[in-house]
């Protein structure tokens, strides 16, 4: 599960919630990591970040980070 998945914009990932910005992703078998996209997603979860500290002090106003 990646905290700012839903803002990667990728198919691959599985957005459950509406609130949050998590996404996920499930494998059955080593055999079936792609290890470009997860690569490429872990890139991403550094670049991208919300937060989330913060969210009860906003009342539940979600911000991203720069």
């Amino acid at each position: 599960m990646f905290w700012s998945g839903k803002s990667f914009d990728e198919d691959k990932l599985n957005v459950l919630g509406v609130k949050f910005q998590d996404a996920s992703i499930f494998y059955n078998s080593v055999k079936e990591i792609d290890t470009t996209d997860l690569k490429n997603w872990l890139q991403k979860a550094k670049e991208i970040q919300w937060d989330y500290k913060n969210i009860v002090k906003k009342k539940g106003v979600l911000e991203r980070l720069k």
